[in-house]
């Protein structure tokens, strides 16, 4: 008997969070809202930099394309992987924001988009290398650490949705009138209007129903434009260096390397906010894993004529509203966004969705990854008040881009390009902070514990002791009890007090009923 049910026990203990498999019509839905969701944020890289490049028509809809194919191959490589390549987690996988500024300057110095695909391709290889090493840093993000980090991710995204519910582009008329705002107020109210009386389902559909309702409205008021949809061909397969070949010049290629391990970093907070949200297990390899999708996917992009990409944080809010966790919609999204990039007259019909109607629903999406970053900082201990430090000024250097966006204009280029991102600011204060303030002084006390003969000694709680029975043992990183059973752990706090009072009132009566309940 024993070794029949061991194969169902080990299953079990696999089963994570990410590999839920949900119906077909539910998996379209939510992967088209992912689409949906980064849509806006999607396109406007290719759009910045051709306008930047002086391109006509015709190429920036190519470069659109692109972003879109190529956003797709890395969003289907970075949530279904390959051995040791992607992280198998929900991540929408985009064009970076981060290397607007250093492709901006290597064209305006005459490098041409060549040397900006070059500079991508030989950078990224360079990420790939690396990103075993950047992935050991995982125990130098303790939660005063993610924590800065996410709530800070939120807050530089809140001028985003901002600017798109006034329109999105400032040199566009009627950019902050009472009428694209009142569009973004709509959404947003039937956002929130969804999430409380829309039952089970039409809750979790909220902002794609709220998105269609927005556009609907702007359709009928005559603020949405669907006459050129039709424009253009229906079908129009990549064209492989489109520019020409890729050059390389040592100064774009140090400026674009800096840019990269920039990505990296925020890639591995989205990552860790991702965690925070599906409750999955993150370690060093697995953050290794996602870091090579996404330099595998960015060195692959100037082949299709597109640049470096990144991870959406933007879709890690969406997975918090929805409670959506499947990998395999965000894969299915994936595939969608490859036949998009093949299929511009659907790209078309998506890009015609009014920016307002975005924005409305961006204040949900940004303020729900805000919110997760402030229930991380609620795990800190403040006692001794060097945390508290760590936090308040990691969330003020990442806030400096923000209200004064020429702070850095003085300073030398590649301040610059590291430090006008708030989120890379945030990183790098936590980071530095929370080694001098914490990891040094553990250091030092585990010194002088060692030297007193001290290593090894532990003590636990009266509330840890007390929750541990006899025969309880931790094996592989599991904590089993005597019949050899996994003990489920709660993400929270909450948590944890939901599902006992659900196990005192006999609502959960079985090891799966309380699986299922921590994992929902």
């Amino acid at each position: 008997m024993s070794s029949s049910a061991s194969p169902v026990l080990s299953h079990e203990r696999d089963l994570r969070p990410e590999d839920e498999r949900l119906g077909a019509g539910r998996t379209v839905v939510y992967a088209v809202q992912h689409i949906l969701t980064m849509y806006g944020g999607l396109i406007a890289v290719p759009l910045v930099v051709s306008s930047a490049a002086g391109y006509d028509a015709a190429t920036t809809a190519l470069l659109v394309a692109a972003a879109l194919f190529v956003g797709g191959f890395a969003t289907f490589l970075q949530a279904w992987g390959l051995p040791r390549i992607g992280s198998q987690l929900p991540l929408v996988q985009g064009v970076s924001f981060t290397g607007i500024a250093t492709m901006l300057s290597v064209l305006a110095t005459g490098g041409g988009i060549q040397s900006v695909m070059g500079s991508i391709m030989v950078a990224s290889v360079f990420g790939f290398l690396v990103a075993p090493f950047f992935a050991r840093v995982l125990r130098f993000f303790p939660p005063v650490v993610t924590g800065s980090i996410i709530t800070t991710i939120g807050i530089t995204l809140v001028p985003v949705a901002a600017s798109w519910s006034m329109g999105g582009d400032e040199k566009a008329p009627g950019y902050g009138s009472l009428g694209n705002i009142a569009l973004a107020a709509v959404t947003l109210l039937a956002v929130l209007l969804l999430s409380k009386f829309g039952g089970a389902v039409l809750s979790r559909l909220a902002i794609l129903v709220a998105i269609v309702f927005g556009t609907v409205v702007a359709w009928a008021t005559g603020a949405a434009d669907f006459s050129h949809v039709g424009d253009g061909p229906w079908v129009a397969l990549p064209s492989p260096f489109h520019f020409g070949a890729p050059t390389f010049h040592l100064a774009a290629i140090a400026a674009m390397a800096i840019v990269i391990l920039v990505n990296m970093a925020e890639t591995t907070a989205d990552i860790l906010a991702l965690s925070e949200v599906t409750g999955s297990r993150i370690d060093s390899a697995r953050i290794a894993d996602g870091l090579r999708a996404d330099m595998l996917s960015s060195a692959v992009a100037p082949v299709f004529n597109s640049f470096t990409q990144t991870a959406f944080v933007q879709n890690v809010g969406l997975v918090a509203i929805t409670k959506v966790k499947s990998r395999y919609v965000v894969a299915l999204g994936g595939v969608f966004m490859v036949l998009l990039g093949m299929l511009p007259v659907l790209g078309r019909v998506i890009a015609a969705i009014p920016l307002p109607v975005m924005g409305g629903a961006g204040f949900v999406l940004f303020g729900t990854v805000m919110s997760s970053g402030i229930r991380t900082l609620a795990r800190v201990d403040y006692r001794g008040g060097m945390n508290l430090i760590i936090v308040a000024v990691s969330l003020s250097f990442g806030m400096v881009p923000i209200v004064a966006p020429d702070f850095y204009a003085a300073f030398p280029s590649w301040v610059g390009i590291i430090f006008s991102s708030g989120i890379s600011s945030a990183a790098v204060a936590a980071l530095v902070m929370n080694f001098f303030f914490n990891e040094l002084s553990a250091h030092k006390r585990s010194t002088e514990a060692m030297g007193m003969g001290t290593v090894g000694l532990r003590v636990l709680s009266p509330r840890e002791a007390g929750a541990l029975q006899d025969g309880d043992q931790f094996v592989d990183g599991r904590l089993l009890d005597a019949q050899g059973r996994e003990i489920p752990f709660a993400s929270s706090q909450e948590q944890y007090e939901s599902v006992r009072e659900r196990i005192n009132a006999g609502e959960l009566t079985s090891l799966d009923e309380i699986r299922r309940a921590i994992v929902e």
